[in-house]
């Protein structure tokens, strides 16, 4: 037995409800904050991020921690791509610089695994960076804060 509360919504879930899922965690990646996204997945969670393979929240936080100290300027937008009862699929973006200023678009997908409490099991991202300009960036908003509601989505800005 656990003694967490459940993170609602819990599977399974409605189309709402895993759209209101992926919004929840494109909010809590743009915070920055390792220890907070942490929270939304389970204690023994399993990842594979790129090429790396992490378990449990101590690594992820360890992970995101490493993440954001490079990728300057980080902004997110998470999009749904399907759903199931405890699965979603999400395609995503993100914008950030590096330390010598050059920006970065970073395409990608991930699957998510969710247990009966709604906590995030399983983790698998596959993500290519592509060098942009600054000009080019299409995410404004400040940063470590959530998107704004009537800034556009990936489906909106084309991606």
């Amino acid at each position: 037995m656990t003694d967490q509360p459940p993170r609602t919504p819990v599977p399974p879930f409605s189309y709402g409800e895993a759209v209101q899922k992926v919004r929840m965690a494109e909010n809590a990646w743009n915070s920055r904050d390792p220890a907070k996204v942490a929270l939304a997945y389970t204690r023994d969670t399993k990842w594979r991020n790129r090429s790396e393979f992490l378990n449990g929240r101590a690594e992820l936080r360890a992970f995101l921690a490493r993440k954001w100290a490079t990728e300057n300027g980080y902004r997110l937008i998470k999009e749904i791509w399907a759903h199931s009862d405890d699965k979603i699929a999400v395609r995503f973006c993100y914008e950030y610089h590096d330390a010598e200023g050059q920006w970065f678009r970073a395409h990608g997908n991930e699957n998510w695994k969710f247990d009966a409490l709604g906590y995030m099991a399983q983790r698998h991202a596959s993500i290519n960076n592509v060098p942009i300009t600054e000009a080019e960036r299409l995410f404004h908003w400040a940063e470590g804060t959530p998107r704004p509601d009537d800034h556009l989505g990936l489906t909106e800005l084309g991606l």
